[in-house]
Parts: C-alpha cells; sequence; structure tokens
C-alpha cells in the first residue's frame, strides 16, 4: 500500500469485472489479493469492503501502521 494507514486517511478505489456467467468481481488495486466475487454487484462490494477491513486491521495488529484516527473511503469505479 503506498499510504499509511493512520493520519487524515486514505481511499481505495475498486474496480469491477463481470463475468461471463453472470457474476461481478469486485478488485482493490492498492491491496495485491483483495478480491472477491458475488452473484451481484452489491454482493461482490460487500464481500471486498469487508477484505479490505481485515487486512487493514491484521497489519495494524502486526505494528505495520501508526496508532491514530484513521478513515478510510471506498470508491466504486
Amino acid at each position: 500500500m503506498s499510504k499509511t494507514l493512520a493520519g487524515e486517511g486514505f481511499s481505495l478505489a475498486i474496480e469491477y469485472y463481470r463475468e461471463e456467467d453472470g457474476r461481478w468481481l469486485a478488485d482493490i488495486p492498492a491491496l495485491p489479493g483483495v478480491t472477491a466475487y458475488g452473484r451481484t454487484k452489491k454482493q461482490a462490494t460487500a464481500t471486498v469492503q469487508a477484505l479490505a477491513l481485515r487486512l487493514i486491521a491484521d497489519r495494524l495488529d502486526h505494528g505495520e501502521a501508526l496508532p491514530g484516527p484513521m478513515n478510510v473511503c471506498f470508491i466504486a469505479a
């Protein structure tokens, strides 16, 4: 991740792809590996946001970010 997880905040862009079978894929390029499928775009969005927050929490648990206030904003592209 190019920005630190503490401070004023950061935005995570979500990119969407539609599979041939109709499923939606939501991906957050700034967080490699944070990708989720859903039957609907809304379901894929909710799942990928939850995965991103789990990754951020894990990084915080392992001291990879400074303590302090943090704002996270998801931008659906």
